[in-house]
């Protein structure tokens, strides 16, 4: 934390998530991975604290900080040792709820974000399709206009927080003549609501305490005030909050690459081998020594594009690098950590071995590496 980057009050806030997560998330956390979610009352506890509401106004009980404390909570999330426990967490505070933030209206924003961010409802984005992914543009999911509101149908798949979150904003074409990008709209659809049905709990590979779903519309009809933002301007909604979003899991993946060298280093001091300990191989010492020193780099790299975005300099070239660069190096730090533990690292439910699990979604979820890779290309045209 010795950087030129934060204050006393980031240093003060790393420190009470940290805290935190000794406390609550990591003696808990192999639990909420059988059930395959986070307790609420652990959501609300951290709402308590103002880790929900990091960056959102003071009259609806957040703290007004900025970029750089997201990523403070998303690097320490990312130490945590659990993906599943920050998925659940960010998806909230920095995919989903900045949506609410950055174009409600002043009732939607009085109904909802003071609840948002003291964790009694918790929010999920529903943009993804089977078909449609990082290709926002080839969403099928309609909104029709009618005399009482909107009618939605269709399906999305993917969803964080699926399952239990209260709130969701969904993503839907509104003008079906338009081509491309153009006639989305977002939406506030509220869990119950009649035709708005979980279809399936998804079991996944990794982030096994985060519940993921695929969410079914089926002519389920909305208030016209359920409308989040212009009409036929969600794409440009979505592509905003995409910057945030990939700066949030490269920051992730700061933490967890953080977390794997640890637990390793402190394995390869204990671990005797042909005489000695693994740390003594000069090619174990210099290989961790290698990826620390890379993992460096994203730190900084991720720390300076916080800095432009907070200042509202054009950063989606850096951010695009952060996302690229932290979903490939994150994988390659687990895939080493993994190695330098043996057989033990193939243990299920061993630290490792999960870590390797959850880091494996960073290089595609939010933007896989090679659609960054082409934002980054885009830049130098």
């Amino acid at each position: 934390m010795n950087s030129i980057y934060f204050s006393e009050e980031h240093r003060a806030l790393r420190e009470q998530i940290a805290r935190f997560i000794d406390n609550e998330v990591r003696p808990a956390g192999r639990a909420w991975e059988d059930q395959g979610f986070v307790p609420r009352d652990v959501l609300r506890a951290m709402g308590r604290l103002g880790f929900l509401g990091i960056r959102y106004p003071a009259e609806y009980g957040g703290a007004e900080l900025g970029q750089l404390a997201t990523v403070v909570l998303a690097e320490e999330a990312g130490k945590s040792g659990f993906g599943g426990f920050s998925a659940t967490v960010l998806v909230h505070t920095d995919m989903a709820s900045p949506h609410l933030a950055h174009v409600g209206t002043p009732d939607q924003l009085a109904r909802y974000m003071p609840q948002v961010i003291a964790g009694e409802k918790i929010t999920a984005v529903a943009v993804t399709e089977a078909d449609a992914g990082s290709d926002v543009a080839a969403l099928r999911t309609t909104a029709r206009r009618t005399d009482k509101g909107w009618v939605l149908n269709g399906s999305k798949m993917f969803i964080t927080n699926g399952v239990h979150a209260d709130v969701f904003f969904v993503a839907a074409r509104t003008d079906p003549t338009a081509k491309g990008s153009r006639g989305l709209s977002m939406f506030i659809v509220e869990k119950g609501t009649p035709g708005f049905q979980v279809a399936r709990p998804l079991e996944k590979f990794g982030w096994r305490s985060s519940d993921t779903a695929e969410l079914v519309f089926d002519d389920c009809e909305i208030a016209a005030d359920a409308l989040l933002g212009e009409t036929n301007h969600g794409f440009y909604s979505v592509m905003k909050n995409f910057q945030n979003e990939r700066l949030v899991i490269g920051a992730m993946a700061i933490g967890e690459c953080s977390r794997a060298l640890e637990i390793t280093r402190r394995y390869a001091r204990e671990r005797k081998a042909f005489g000695g300990v693994l740390w003594d191989k000069q090619a174990i010492r210099q290989r961790l020594s290698a990826l620390d020193a890379r993992v460096e780099a994203l730190r900084q790299l991720v720390y300076h594009t916080a800095w432009l975005m907070e200042r509202g300099i054009d950063c989606v070239k850096e951010v695009s690098m952060v996302k690229a660069f932290g979903g490939e190096l994150v994988n390659e730090v687990m895939y080493a950590c993994q190695q330098f533990h043996g057989g033990f690292g193939y243990i299920r439910d061993s630290e490792i071995e999960r870590m390797v699990r959850d880091a494996r979604i960073l290089s595609i979820g939010g933007g896989a590496t090679e659609v960054m890779l082409e934002e980054i290309a885009k830049r130098y045209e």
